[in-house]
Formats: structure tokens, C-alpha cells, sequence
């Protein structure tokens, strides 16, 4: 009888880390699994703000930020064939209000439109209702990736001795191109190009920013 009762216990034991040994297992799997679901999306989004630099001039807050920017091989495709690029960047300022819900002080986005025509062998970087020609696709990249000078808005508006946060992000406006390649862009990561956002914060004090 305790033979018995110490078999049963011996066998339970082993059931138990059986099951345990198959859980792990399970997990493991489903950790592989996910792994290889999301990777190509994170290759996809080759692209960060690595540097962000607020600052006043001629009576005005002004917005310097450089960007990391590298463009799938489909994107690359797709833009020497003459289909034209959007980016936009959004930009947002608020003043933190401990009572209430932030204010906003400023929310801005800004457009460029990066084409290539093949008559005249030329890219063009677009911006409003600027147009500069550019030798290659590099060129007409360094454009965005390297932001100077974006009026916000005046300083007159900044409070003395008050704190303001802000956030800036770049992203591929898919929302402008042709709707076939909206299409295409919903169902392949090589469209899903973006940056986090990326923080900022300043204080106005003497008219002057203070980091």
C-alpha cells in the first residue's frame, strides 16, 4: 500500500512538470510567433527625430529638428518611377495645467511633396506653393530630414515664467496619394514609414528660452 501511494505520488509529480514543461514550450512558440508577425513592421519604419532645437527670432518661435530618414526599397521604387512622395510633419506645443486638461498652444503640420520626373531627370521638392529641383533622391530628402526655421507662432503669445512641452513626429502621409497606392499602402508595411513622437519641453523666462 505505501508502494503504491508513492508511485501515485511519484506520477503525479511527473505530470506536473510535464504540463509544466509544456506550457513553456506553448509560450516560446507563441513569443516566435509574434516575433515574426511584428518584425516586419518594425523594419518598415526606418525613421526617428534624433534631435529637436526650439528657439526665438525675429519675434517669433521657431522649430529646428533633425531626422532620420531612410526609405524602404519599395519606396525607392515607386519614387524613381515618378509617383510622388508625401511626408508630413505635425508639430504640437501645450501649456500644463495641473487644475485641468493641457492648453494648446500650437498645432501646425507642414507638407513636402518629393517627385521625380523622368523627361527632365529632375527631382523636385514641393512645399506649399515652393518647388526646389534637386539632383537625386538623397538631395531632395536632406529637405526633410533636416528642418530649419518653422514658424510657430509669435513670441509676444509666451507667458512669462512659464513652462511649455511639446512633441513633433514625421510621418508618410499616405492620405495624399493616388487611391490605388492608399490601397497597396494599407496592406504592406513598406508604407508604414514613421517616427515616434518625439518630445521637447522649454521655459520662456527674459525673453529668452530656457531648456
Amino acid at each position: 500500500m505505501v508502494s503504491f501511494m508513492r508511485c501515485s505520488r511519484k506520477l503525479q509529480h511527473e505530470r506536473y512538470r510535464c504540463e509544466w514543461v509544456l506550457a513553456r514550450y506553448v509560450l516560446g512558440m507563441l513569443l516566435l510567433v509574434l516575433t515574426a508577425v511584428l518584425s516586419p513592421v518594425a523594419q518598415g519604419n526606418e525613421a526617428e527625430v534624433v534631435a529637436i532645437s526650439p528657439e526665438l527670432a525675429d519675434e517669433h518661435l521657431l522649430l529646428n529638428a533633425d531626422i532620420e530618414l531612410d526609405l524602404t526599397g519599395e519606396l525607392h521604387k515607386a519614387a524613381n518611377k515618378g509617383i510622388p512622395i508625401y511626408f508630413t510633419a505635425n508639430v504640437e506645443v501645450v501649456k500644463p495645467r495641473w487644475w485641468w486638461f493641457d492648453k494648446v498652444i500650437v498645432k501646425k503640420q507642414m507638407t513636402w511633396r518629393v517627385v521625380y520626373n523622368a523627361l527632365t531627370r529632375q527631382w523636385r521638392v514641393g512645399l506649399q506653393d515652393i518647388s526646389v529641383p534637386e539632383t537625386s533622391l538623397e538631395d531632395a530628402l536632406t529637405q526633410i530630414r533636416y528642418i530649419r526655421n518653422w514658424q510657430l507662432m509669435d513670441s509676444a503669445a509666451l507667458q512669462e515664467g512659464e513652462r511649455y512641452e511639446g512633441r513633433l513626429r514625421l510621418r508618410l502621409d499616405t492620405s495624399l496619394f493616388a487611391k490605388p497606392i492608399q490601397i497597396d499602402a494599407l496592406n504592406s508595411s513598406a508604407w508604414s514609414l514613421s517616427t515616434p513622437w518625439k518630445s521637447f519641453s522649454f521655459t520662456y523666462s527674459d525673453g529668452k528660452l530656457v531648456p
